[in-house]
């Protein structure tokens, strides 16, 4: 018998075409990014924020601002996914139940806390730090939706500039990725084909 996590992998596809009748409550929305933010980040950043864009009017804006794809206002909701560029100074309180618990020294979620604000002085490590986290808490967003038996598609096409002033982003924070999410119309593709490991793969 297959384990489920890996069919997930196998059987994820990217989705195109949604149902536009489909609609996703307020607790299946926080579900998915409750789910979204076990993924892993730097110094337990948690450099993310998650916009579910559901009510018709703000996805038409979003659409807009997507060059018209269809999939932003026919899916139940469209994430906007942020990474946020890195604050050390939140590191040492992010953890510090973890460290009441046994689980990490006092000293070391500090040394994290200065690491961080030495590693990212540099503008440049921030923002890919950002776009790292954010990128990851995608990923996980797209299998917590095909674990919760919803279709998603992931989008890189869109107004960066022009959603961030739509959407009310702070300056810190990056709009890296679209993700819709819903009930599959019929049509879609397949998953595609993949490249063959030896194209891909190098064993040092």
């Amino acid at each position: 018998m297959i384990n489920p996590a890996i069919a997930l992998i196998e059987q994820r596809i990217s989705t195109n075409l949604f149902d536009a009748s489909h609609q996703l409550g307020d607790a299946e929305i926080e579900a998915l990014v409750r789910l979204a933010t076990r993924a892993p980040t730097a110094y337990n950043l948690q450099n993310w924020r998650f916009i579910a864009v559901r009510e018709l009017a703000a996805k038409e804006k979003l659409r807009a601002l997507s060059f018209g794809q269809a999939k932003v206002s026919n899916a139940a909701v469209t994430f906007i996914v942020c990474g946020v560029l890195p604050h050390s100074e939140g590191i040492v309180e992010r953890l510090r139940l973890f460290v009441e618990a046994g689980h990490m020294r006092p000293e070391m979620s500090s040394a994290w806390q200065e690491g961080a604000q030495a590693k990212y002085a540099d503008p440049q490590s921030a923002r890919d730090e950002a776009i790292r986290s954010a990128s990851l808490g995608a990923a996980t967003l797209i299998y917590a939706a095909q674990a919760l038996g919803f279709a998603s598609g992931p989008m890189s096409g869109f107004d960066a500039e022009g959603v961030a002033n739509e959407f009310g982003l702070a300056h810190d924070e990056v709009p890296v990725m679209l993700v819709a999410v819903g009930r599959a119309a019929p049509g879609n593709w397949p998953q595609k084909p993949r490249r063959a490991l030896s194209e891909v793969l190098s064993i040092v």
